[in-house]
């Protein structure tokens, strides 16, 4: 089974059995999976290749779940197997995770089926802008707010406010994750790392882990390990391990964030940094360490490693990383698991501050982004902390439950 069939069966898995706890009927299930609106569209852009135009066609996607809470908000990427049923799902997850941090949106998803690296900038700016001129009719500041993912960035984002402010007038608020010089907010590129970051502080405080007795292991060490690694590191953990796509770097006494960016930034690779030990990814997962971060790849650890994990606490900074089998494993050997639903939202809280300060045309600095981020998280764990041990479940049963829960109340009392 390949890994998008994997994680399509761990989320029923882990939807069907909160559905189970809170007894929900067959009804009510279907209306909490079913899409409010899935929007499916051809974006023509002309390429320039070998001195020739040529006209392209591209399948443009937006699925917007439910928004019986608010806005419909989630991102947009550019990738190459982006399909219907792949957004129809990360729009579903993006439902669970704004109601999980109690924050007044609905969730959403949206993606262009195309390589962006196969586009020059022109290209990628007229597909950016034309993809917008779609999608006008069923987005809006108070209807539906995108922002980046995978393929698209600030620049992107920044193209479809001017296409959209064009036939609207200028609104900052139409999309989040912008270059600050246009309304993005300070803060916005770390939040989900940083964010990470403080959630496994949070956890580790709990089973009694003194930072400086606790190694750190981070398999990815994009935007989000990399700024789990700093902070952590501020933490005073010591971090003894890290990997990108070309593996990972050991060094049992601690590796030093700010050599590692260094080296990074010079050579595109963390392979070969001063003072380490090379080990593959997969190796890496089963290192000796109190808390291993996966912020890399889904269905990295499975039914096949679950048992040589060594961790005590994984917080899973990417989606869906574990599956539904290696997560009974790990939960029945007492390894705690901070959920992916619960773990990387900061990005989601930080694009809802970056909304309210355009809403509000009054920007914030950067300690205060990170400040009202921390407590809000500090907030959410602790309610589905207080839920697992009231019910005597794992963190993500309690984390499922609380995110659905709140949206069916809002569906019912709505009168959807």
């Amino acid at each position: 089974m390949d890994k998008k069939c994997i994680c399509e069966e761990t989320q029923r898995y882990f939807l069907g059995r909160a559905f189970d706890r809170l007894n929900l009927k067959e009804a009510q299930r279907t209306l909490l999976l079913s899409s409010f609106r899935e929007t499916r569209v051809t974006v023509p852009v002309t390429l320039h290749h070998n001195g020739e135009d040529t006209l392209h066609t591209f399948q443009g996607y937006r699925v917007q779940h439910n928004h019986a809470r608010g806005p419909f908000k989630g991102g947009l990427r550019f990738h190459p197997d982006v399909n219907m049923g792949e957004i129809r799902a990360l729009a579903q997850l993006m439902t669970w995770k704004t109601a999980l941090v109690d924050i007044p949106f609905g969730g959403a998803k949206g993606g262009v089926a195309v390589d962006p690296q196969q586009l020059n900038d022109t290209e990628l700016e007229a597909l950016s802008r034309r993809f917008c001129q779609k999608m006008a009719p069923i987005i809006g500041v108070h209807d539906d707010i995108p922002a980046p993912d995978i393929g698209t960035n600030p620049q992107v984002m920044a193209w479809m406010m001017d296409e959209y402010s064009k036939s609207h007038g200028y609104q900052t608020a139409i999309v989040t994750g912008k270059p600050m010089e246009l309304g993005g907010s300070a803060g916005r590129l770390e939040a989900t790392g940083h964010g990470v970051a403080h959630l496994a502080h949070k956890a580790a405080q709990g089973m009694a882990l003194a930072p400086e007795q606790s190694r750190v292991v981070i398999q990815g060490f994009g935007n989000v390990g990399s700024h789990a690694a700093i902070a952590l590191a501020n933490k005073g953990y010591k971090v003894i391990a890290l990997s990108d796509v070309n593996g990972g770097v050991v060094n049992e006494a601690g590796i030093s964030i700010d050599h590692a960016l260094a080296h990074i930034t010079e050579n595109g690779t963390l392979t070969g940094l001063p003072g380490t030990a090379p080990i593959s990814n997969a190796d890496l997962l089963e290192l000796p360490c109190e808390i291993l971060v996966p912020a890399a790849l889904e269905a990295t650890i499975t039914c096949d490693n679950a048992d040589a994990i060594q961790a005590k606490l994984i917080v899973e900074a990417a989606n869906m990383p574990i599956t539904h089998r290696a997560d009974g494993q790990l939960v029945q050997r007492g390894v705690v698991i901070v959920p992916d639903l619960l773990a990387n939202v900061g990005g989601v809280l930080a694009s809802y501050y970056e909304w309210v300060q355009n809403l509000q045309q009054f920007p914030w600095d950067r300690e205060t982004v990170l400040g009202r981020l921390e407590s809000r998280l500090s907030r959410t764990y602790d309610a589905v902390a207080i839920l697992a041990n009231e019910r005597k479940i794992d963190l993500r049963c309690a984390a499922y439950e609380l995110a659905i829960r709140r949206v069916e109340q809002a569906v019912r009392l709505r009168g959807f």
